[in-house]
């Protein structure tokens, strides 16, 4: 199961979303996206999950607090309790034993990260 994790700032544009997901390894082949819970309802998260044909699996902020991720970010991290969002969020939906496939990407204009993480399933 391979699922894109996102973080995002609050008025992030679909462009930023996709230029993220596409930099991070593209659409092809996700199971699902993901992101804190909290901003799971996002329209544009909708938009592209429905555009890749996903569904969204939210994550509760305490389960990102736990995950250790490659890429750090101080900000995230005391936000969250994880260095990055998008990593955090890909690892915890795609199964206990995920891996990343894909370290955190951050679009142009900053307002969005993406990873994509591997694994059996949550």
């Amino acid at each position: 199961m391979k699922v894109a994790g996102f973080g995002f700032k609050k008025d992030v544009s679909l462009a930023s979303l996709r230029e993220a997901l596409l930099a991070a390894g593209g659409p092809e082949g996700l199971a699902a996206v993901a992101t804190v819970s909290d901003k799971a309802d996002a329209e544009v998260l909708k938009q592209l999950a429905r555009e890749c044909g996903v569904p969204i699996k939210a994550v509760p902020a305490d389960v990102l607090s736990g995950v250790d991720t490659p890429t750090q970010s101080k900000l995230v991290a005391e936000r969250f309790g994880t260095g990055s969002v998008a990593e955090a969020a890909a690892l915890a939906a795609a199964g206990p034993r995920a891996r990343l496939i894909a370290t955190r990407v951050v679009s142009q204009d900053r307002s969005a990260t993406a990873a994509i993480a591997e694994g059996d399933g949550a």
